[in-house]
């Protein structure tokens, strides 16, 4: 008799460089911790592997010279704006230098009081006492500065004020200020978005707005400049700083990776173990207000068995309600029982009743992404069971 459920585990692994054999890596690490920690593997458990280790195995960098180049073959040099980019160290300042590099006057039009996954350029409370629009009003630096002041911009948690870091990447920037993507017409025709998810809708408004050339930052570093890494499916977008000049991109060739790490551990274990690349996890911070996924995608590529969502019913529900006269173990026999009648009426109105249908890449590669946390821990390897079990599995 079972008594756990879903287990997951950090599998501590090398640190990985580039050029190494990842998938050989990986298997071996996990059948060195069933052995040293005591634990078998199953059919059916699932394996993740961050995508940090797939990019950096890869070589898969770009420097600020050749993200320049890049710039200015796209849109010619001389004048660019950039709308709606996330306020990240991390994540955008060597973007934000290596762009300002392919440009002679560089406009930065910020969204506000927050970016769009969260990150506050407004302390909230000061923001909520000004009367100001979101949705109608639009600001140059001194306008904005005006109403807001300058303490009132400095993030809570980094102490950074990301108006002057942001600024302080060159003497030919100018900010501004404004929800409405389109504003930036007002001052250049040429523009990239570097919004994540809203990106596609930006451009289109961009577009039919008159943007004369405009481009996606999953457009910029789609094939390799000057020896570079690329992506060509999501370009800069998922990239972190690697160096103060250069960046880790996105993954490539995910699908290639997952197929050759689960066939490998077949060969080795004799269990089918599904596979998934995971990124930033799907989740908000109730404390920051911040939504994690900065990645475009949790997981760019998996195995097959993990296509889909969860079927998951509501037991709760009705444990209130069908068997609402039962109780102990005859509540449990009763609700395995018709659990295993997949179709029986009940079950049809369990699923009716059903969890939100969220896929199962992203609920695992959330999983994954908090078991491994960014620090320390040297665990970007997650091996997970008993994801596929129910309350009625032996």
């Amino acid at each position: 008799m079972r008594n756990t459920g879903v287990t997951a585990r950090g599998i501590i692994t090398p640190i990985f460089k580039q050029g190494d054999s990842l998938a050989d890596s990986v298997v071996n690490s996990v059948l060195d911790a069933s052995i040293n920690d005591n634990f078998a593997l199953n059919d059916g458990d699932i394996i993740g592997v961050t995508e940090a280790v797939v990019a950096r195995t890869q070589g898969n960098y770009a420097d600020c010279a050749q993200i320049a180049r890049d710039i200015r073959n796209k849109f010619g040099g001389k004048e660019l704006g950039i709308v709606f980019p996330i306020l990240s160290r991390n994540r955008f300042s060597v973007l934000l230098k290596a762009i300002a590099m392919g440009t002679e006057k560089l406009y930065i039009q910020l969204s506000y009081p927050a970016d769009e996954v969260g990150n506050l350029l407004v302390n909230r409370d000061v923001f909520e006492t000004t009367g100001v629009n979101p949705y109608s009003d639009s600001f140059t630096l001194d306008e904005f500065r005006k109403i807001f002041g300058k303490e009132s911009t400095v993030h809570r948690f980094t102490g950074v004020d990301y108006i002057e870091f942001y600024q302080s990447f060159g003497g030919h920037i100018e900010i501004l200020f404004s929800n409405d993507p389109a504003y930036i017409l007002n001052v250049t025709k040429n523009v990239l978005n570097c919004d994540i998810h809203t990106r596609m809708r930006t451009q289109k408004l961009l577009k039919d707005a008159g943007a004369a050339i405009s481009y996606r930052l999953d457009e910029i570093m789609t094939e390799p400049v000057d020896g570079s890494g690329y992506n060509p499916e999501y370009g800069l977008l998922g990239s972190n700083k690697a160096t103060e000049d250069k960046v880790k991109l996105f993954p490539r060739d995910t699908q290639a990776f997952v197929n050759e790490l689960s066939a490998k551990l077949k060969e080795k274990t004799g269990k089918s173990i599904e596979v998934l690349v995971y990124g930033d996890g799907g989740f908000k911070d109730p404390v920051g207000g911040i939504w994690e996924l900065a990645d475009p995608v949790v997981s760019p590529a998996y195995t097959s068995r993990l296509e889909g969502t969860p079927n998951e019913l509501k037991m709760k529900y009705f444990a209130d309600n069908d068997f609402a006269a039962l109780s102990g173990d005859e509540l449990a026999d009763a609700m395995k029982e018709q659990i295993r009648k997949k179709d029986s009426n009940l079950v049809g109105n369990m699923k009716s009743q059903g969890t939100t249908p969220r896929r199962l890449t992203d609920l695992i590669g959330s999983l994954c992404d908090l078991v491994s946390g960014s620090g320390d821990r040297g665990t970007p390897v997650v091996l997970i069971q008993g994801y596929f079990s129910n309350f009625a599995s032996e």
